[in-house]
Formats: C-alpha cells, sequence, structure tokens
C-alpha cells in the first residue's frame, strides 16, 4: 500500500494501491500520515521523495469509500487520521518535500501538490481537480494555495473546470517545477534530492520553516471554508447526482438538479 526505502539520507515513500489507481483510501491516507510524522522525528532523514506506482500518481479520494460514506456516515469505519490527518502533517512537514508525478493526478492527488517543495513532472503526467464534476468545493486549502502558486485565473480555471492539465501546462502556470522524461524521472527527482540532502539538515528546516510559516493561519483558514463549503455540498442533490452518474459512468446532470431544487444563494453566500 505504502512502499518506504532510503536513499542515502532520501526517505522515499511510494504510493502502491496500483490497482486503485493509488487513490487514497482511510488506509493509506493513514499509512502516508504516519511515514510523513516518522521521516519528519528521523534524525537521519533530510528530504522527502513522494511518488507513486504503475500509471497514476494517485486517483484522489477512493469513490467507492467515499459512496459508502456518503450512503452511510453512521457505518462508515474512520482512519485513525484520515484526509484531515494527511493534511494537518502536510502542513507541518519540516522538511524539503519533493513529489515525483509519475502520472495521473486526480483531486487530493493533485492538490496535495500545494504543499510540495518542488514538484517534477512525467510528460506523461496529466492532473484534474474534479470538484465541479462530484458537485463539492475545492479541498486541502488548494483554495489558498493554488492561486498562491498560479495566479487567480490560473488557480480558477484549474478549481472550477474539472478539465485535465498536462505536464506542460503545470509547468507553464507554475505548479510544476520541471517536466521530464518518464524513464528519468526518479533519477532526476533523487538527484535534486542528493544535493538538498548534503546540505545541514537543520539548515533546511529552517529555511523551509522561514518560507512557509507565515502562510500556515491563511492554510487553516482556507481549510476552514473549505470543510463549511463540503458540509454545505455533499450529500445536496447536485452531489448525489454526481455520484449516481459516476456510478453509471453517464454524464451529471445537474442543469435538471438546479431546476428541481434551486439553488439557495443567500445560503451559500454566507460566512
Amino acid at each position: 500500500m505504502l512502499q518506504t526505502r532510503d536513499d542515502g539520507r532520501i526517505r522515499v515513500l511510494t504510493l502502491a494501491r496500483p490497482e486503485a489507481l493509488n487513490a487514497f483510501n482511510e488506509a493509506l491516507y493513514d499509512a502516508t500520515t504516519e511515514a510523513l510524522a516518522a521521516a519528519a522525528a528521523a534524525p537521519e532523514v533530510a528530504v522527502v521523495v513522494l511518488t507513486g506506482t504503475g500509471r497514476a500518481f494517485s486517483a484522489g479520494t477512493d469513490v467507492a469509500e467515499l459512496a459508502a460514506r456518503t450512503a452511510d456516515p453512521d457505518s462508515f469505519k474512520a482512519g485513525a487520521h484520515g484526509f484531515p490527518g494527511l493534511i494537518d502533517e502536510l502542513t507541518a512537514f519540516p522538511k524539503p518535500l519533493l513529489c515525483a508525478v509519475n502520472g495521473l493526478a486526480l483531486g487530493i492527488g493533485a492538490t496535495l501538490l500545494g504543499f510540495a517543495d518542488l514538484v517534477l513532472m512525467s510528460t506523461q503526467a496529466r492532473i484534474r481537480c474534479p470538484f465541479t464534476d462530484l458537485a463539492v468545493a475545492p479541498e486541502a486549502a488548494s483554495s489558498y494555495l493554488f492561486p498562491l502558486m498560479l495566479g487567480r485565473q490560473q488557480a480558477s480555471w484549474l478549481l472550477m473546470s474539472s478539465e485535465w492539465f498536462t505536464a506542460a501546462d503545470c509547468e507553464r502556470m507554475g505548479l510544476a517545477w520541471r517536466v521530464v522524461a518518464p524513464d528519468d524521472l526518479l533519477e532526476a527527482t533523487l538527484a535534486v534530492a542528493h544535493q538538498l540532502a548534503a546540505k545541514p539538515i537543520a539548515s533546511l528546516i529552517e529555511t523551509k520553516r522561514t518560507i512557509v510559516a507565515g502562510h500556515r493561519d491563511a492554510i487553516a483558514a482556507a481549510r476552514a471554508r473549505e470543510n463549511v463549503a463540503f458540509s454545505r455540498l455533499l450529500g445536496a442533490p447536485a452531489s448525489l447526482e454526481a455520484l449516481t452518474a459516476l456510478a453509471a459512468r453517464r454524464p451529471p446532470d445537474f442543469a435538471a438538479v438546479d431546476a428541481a431544487h434551486p439553488v439557495d444563494v443567500a445560503r451559500h453566500r454566507a460566512d
């Protein structure tokens, strides 16, 4: 589910649910959170690289678990950390975090890139934030981090359109630092990681702290706003239509849902 290995002072974490395109179920959320916490505490680890196996980096949150949670929240067994715990750990992670995006990255597979210090992508990688197609809202502070990284218009299109974006698109927008050939991705990422890992760990930690500390309150505020938005949207008629359409492999008909259940604009404008 999650493979861990050390390469000198670099810890490589590999998402390994290729049969599910490395989608995060509760177990993988927990395993990744605990692996990051262990790497943060390990005095011998200077840099962490996160990548995936197979043709995906991560297909996001496991849709089957999401549907089960929506249908019967009282019976759903949450993990020890889950999605919130992973985002907590990413927000607080003190050491350089490099993401090697080897393939498809959807949902949290895309939004977690906002917490990476450097993102390298395979030329075959593609990302998608399918929130509006799922009738939900942005997650993982992407409503703050993506405008910060990409500018408001690029972030608005990325978060509102549910479109696919290529590695070249991501490099142009500023989400990817470098794009390399698929066979060279891990080697190129490790070369960068080794260059950083040769530096004093304390200096790396303090440098990262000075870069990110000023954003942590804004990240917390963005997450709180996103949580409110999710609570308003998840399980609503449009959300149920999205999940039904996904299961039936058909396009959702949100126009029909909005006609049958007119939006309460005042409710959605409330803080």
